[in-house]
């Protein structure tokens, strides 16, 4: 009989669904760290965990019981992911049932800045009736920039409108068409959007492109009297730049409900003018708790008695067999979904999948959900998978069509991926040389043979003597050494337009980018960083 353990604590209604689970016991195991903790995990099949307990690597060495892990909540920061992905443990996560919860907690720190709630209690709780220091500001007519349009960030939006404030957002894969419906104004550039806004507010993992994504520059960009607002992750706003800005008066207010190292009982901002902080209660509601208490005892109930696998963060829907036959696929898909997020599409509007030959004949529906894997990942986190990443791009109003044929062409399997977006529209084939040797075999109208691994620099030129070689010699003046060169023309005869893909052993730096791309005859650069040839996706296997 399975075993599971709650490690936080959850709703009683949740707890509930666990006694009348047939075939299922549960225990309570509050507060636990260390050893204790680590013993804990070997007597149980499953575990419950909210944000308190950290599962660490050391938590999970040697565990060979453990076989699911539910988070009451989104994130899983406080897991261990790759440590359970090497040992077989599916980590699922509740992505759904704190939405409303988190937007309402955004809407209120907006509201609670604009019109000055806190300090103005304060003056009373202090005796005093102080009303012509706490004139505010009304929102009708202000407008708000939303960085992050997945379900939080559009539930905030409808908010938004419903006080008569204009909505400026900014996501990769947020289509124009859905922004019409909800009647907001899409942009591409986080800094085109900061001089017309009076209110920021961001719904983003923390990764490398949002960490600090608030920085000096944006402070001088952004319109002054602007207020902040944080409700998604703690380092997305520079601490110090915020500092600055209220110091300065640029900023006109800051709200946060979350920050980089919690518990967090001493901050910077805690105390100063114009400031709104909350100690992370963003799902701090019954409604909140209750919904993914029992979203998290659904899934490990679903896992144990009819081995489905739901909103996992580390693994997909493939057996074993299905895995194995359609890996080498999945792998190109996925290293053409990380290429075309890096070639400056800007605004994706659609997305067409084409396979041809022998690839045909596979599941062609997991191996779209691989590309939009590898679409999404760099501007998500290492979370995204090929179960979230196909209902990730829905969201945001893209839809992955397929078109395939049996005929065999140049290549017995071949993989195309159209793409449309705000700045250009891009096509990009590739297919599979041997077991395990990804190729990139076409470009627009350009054919070619380059690897779909490591540093690539993509070169746009004007095909005529002497390009590559100054190509070769700027890279060589920053000590940046080419391991391999593929060439494409778009016509047969020289001198019309090509394209250069180089392989790179290093990464190039902006100053070596920027003097590549000023030689003549080029015409655009695009630097891309994927995978290394051996790495997979650990939902790959």
């Amino acid at each position: 009989m399975p075993r599971i353990v709650l490690l936080d604590p959850i709703s009683d209604d949740g707890k509930n669904l666990l006694r009348n689970a047939s075939g299922i016991e549960f225990e309570e195991r509050i507060g636990l760290k260390g050893e204790e903790l680590k013993k804990c995990l070997t007597e149980f099949d499953g575990a419950i965990a909210r944000s308190g307990v950290k599962i660490t690597a050391e938590a999970l060495e040697g565990n060979t019981r453990l076989k699911a892990i539910a988070r009451a909540g989104v994130g899983v920061d406080n897991i261990d992911t790759k440590t359970a992905t090497k040992q077989g443990i599916v980590v699922m996560n509740t992505p759904g049932g704190n939405t409303i919860s988190t937007a309402e907690q955004t809407f209120a720190l907006l509201l609670a800045l604009s019109r000055n709630i806190a300090p103005a209690y304060q003056t009373l709780v202090e005796g005093r009736w102080d009303r012509k220091n706490f004139t505010g500001h009304q929102l009708a007519g202000k407008t708000i920039g939303i960085v992050g349009m997945g379900r939080i960030g559009q539930v905030v939006a409808g908010y938004a409108k419903a006080f008569d404030m204009k909505v400026i957002a900014m996501d990769p894969f947020f289509t124009p068409q859905r922004a019409n419906e909800l009647g907001i104004t899409l942009v591409t550039n986080f800094h085109d959007m900061l001089p017309q806004i009076d209110f920021l507010t961001v719904h983003t993992p923390l990764n490398d492109q949002t960490r600090g994504l608030f920085g000096k520059k944006e402070l001088e960009l952004i319109k002054t009297g602007a207020k902040l607002i944080n409700c998604a992750r703690g380092g997305i706003y520079d601490l110090t730049t915020l500092v600055e800005g209220l110091e300065t008066g640029k900023l006109g207010g800051v709200a946060l409900d979350v920050y980089e190292e919690e518990p967090c009982t001493q901050h910077p901002l805690f105390g100063k003018p114009n400031v709104v902080c909350t100690p992370h209660l963003g799902a701090s509601t019954e409604e909140a708790q209750t919904n993914v208490a029992l979203e998290a005892v659904e899934l490990l109930i679903d896992y144990f008695t009819r081995g489905t696998i739901r909103q996992a963060v580390n693994f997909g829907t493939l057996d074993s067999q299905t895995l194995a036959s359609h890996r080498g696929a999945l792998n190109v898909a996925y290293r053409l979904g990380v290429l075309a997020a890096q070639l400056g599409l800007g605004t994706m509007k659609s997305c067409k999948m084409r396979y041809k030959g022998e690839v045909s004949k596979k599941d062609t529906s997991l191996i779209s959900t691989s590309f939009a894997a590898g679409l999404m990942s760099a501007s998500m986190n290492e979370d995204v998978n090929i179960i979230s990443a196909a209902s990730m791009l829905r969201e945001r109003g893209i839809d992955l069509i397929q078109e395939k044929t049996s005929e065999v062409g140049e290549f017995s399997s071949l993989i195309t991926a159209e793409l449309v977006g705000e700045h250009n529209t891009v096509s990009i084939s590739g297919t599979l040389f041997g077991n395990s040797m990804p190729r990139l075999v076409m470009m627009n109208d350009y054919r070619l043979e380059s690897f779909l691994d490591g540093h690539l620099l993509f070169i746009d030129h004007q095909d005529k003597p002497g390009v590559i070689g100054n190509m070769g010699m700027v890279l060589s003046k920053y000590h940046i050494n080419i391991s391999s060169m593929s060439l494409g023309r778009a016509k047969p005869k020289p001198g019309g337009d090509a394209v250069a893909v180089l392989s790179l052993d290093d990464e190039p730096t902006p100053e070596a980018l920027k003097e590549v791309n000023a030689l003549q005859n080029i015409q655009q650069v695009y630097f891309a960083k994927l995978p290394t040839a051996e790495k997979l996706p650990a939902w790959m296997g």
